[in-house]
């Protein structure tokens, strides 16, 4: 097997991040053109995750242009990939109703780029299937990812109370179901911990849907999961404890300290122990952190520098740039990722972790805690 991570042995350094985040997007353009991927992935992959990203991402810099192309007709583009092949999406169903369902991300991206009511509604109807007995509550297939569309969505009618209301109503009972389900939370017969599937990932999405309200209900899950972190810093993937291996944002420590980040301020009773648990885990991440794993939110170092404080996370994009990629490739120092295009899993993970540092952005995972 090759090595997870290599050394964090060299001087800090840094990249110019506007440079660095136009070259990541002209790559993905270049080499992920929309008619050649392959459609499905929600926000997580492929087509629908590129288009988010370019939709937040022309709010940011509107006057920019990517080999002669704004990034709204990006957007626009890459949506109607997906949207071209919408008959071929199964639609949310027990089990399949998290992040990366392509329905849930299209009307989600409709109903907040064009405050379309009845998108919305549509939206908050197919909380039928989240809150079947038998959907689970994880971020990538189930209710906390749900949570994070109904979030999405909500932000965009803020001035018109009926839709928010509605909106409100439907995160009310995806919240209440998730606090009736059974702990420890699982997912597919397993308890994990991470942002992706487990723990954190719940806790998170469940909080920031409206913290006055629900953030207490959720401190005594927040505090137990304190209790699992490492000597070494890391949190174990699953429950009960087995080896401390992974340190990537879907198992280990990168997610658990990014949302940690994310979700402090909303529990003072527990502040101490959060930022002990931030301060061993980043110190974790510097040691395993740089990862083998081609560079990306949910298992590369982009998602992981993201957990990291300013000069640290710049150091660690170093290692995402053009240049520097080749010379890990050249070292067989690099695990392709199966989805090199996608948010999480690829080069539009990468663009979104250098527009974060070029401005100055807090350092969130876009499609999970970034609202």
């Amino acid at each position: 097997m090759p090595p997870r991570y290599f050394k964090n042995d060299e001087a800090l350094s840094s990249r110019d991040p506007h440079k660095q985040l136009i070259a990541s997007l002209t790559r993905l353009v270049v080499q992920h053109p929309p008619a050649e991927l392959r459609a499905g992935g929600g926000f997580y992959n492929g087509p629908t995750s590129i288009a988010y990203l370019f939709l937040v991402l022309q709010q940011l810099y509107s006057d920019l242009i990517i080999e002669g192309i704004q990034l709204g007709t990006w957007s626009a583009t890459y949506l109607k990939q997906s949207q071209d092949h919408i008959k071929s999406f199964p639609g949310p169903r027990v089990g399949k109703c998290g992040i990366a369902d392509d329905i849930l991300a299209l009307l989600a991206i409709g109903a907040a780029s064009s405050k379309d009511a009845d998108m919305a509604a549509e939206l908050c109807d197919y909380a039928a299937e989240v809150l079947d007995q038998d959907s689970e509550n994880e971020w990538l297939y189930g209710r906390a990812g749900y949570l994070y569309y109904l979030r999405l969505v909500k932000a965009a009618f803020i001035d018109d109370a009926k839709v928010s209301q509605m909106i409100a109503d439907t995160q009310e009972d995806v919240v209440e179901a998730i606090m009736k389900s059974e702990r420890p939370w699982k997912w597919h017969g397993k308890s994990y911990v991470g942002a992706v599937h487990g723990l954190i990932g719940i806790i998170t999405q469940v909080t920031l849907t409206d913290p006055e309200r629900y953030a207490r209900a959720v401190e005594a899950d927040l505090s137990v999961l304190l209790t699992y972190q490492f000597d070494s810093g890391n949190w174990p993937s699953s429950l009960p404890p087995g080896k401390d291996k992974l340190v990537q944002v879907c198992h280990g420590a990168p997610g658990v300290v990014s949302s940690l980040l994310s979700i402090k301020d909303h529990f003072p009773k527990l502040s101490s122990r959060i930022d002990s648990a931030i301060r061993k885990g980043r110190d974790c991440i510097l040691e395993r952190g740089l990862l083998t794993k081609e560079p990306c939110l949910c298992h590369g170092i982009s998602g992981n520098a993201l957990a990291l404080d300013e000069e640290q996370c710049q150091h660690f994009l170093t290692y995402t740039t053009g240049h520097e990629m080749k010379g890990l490739e050249k070292d067989g120092l690099v695990e392709k990722s199966d989805n090199p295009e996608g948010l999480w899993g690829g080069e539009a993970g990468r663009a979104w972790a250098w527009a974060v540092m070029d401005k100055g952005l807090p350092k969130r995972l876009l499609g999970y805690n970034d609202i």
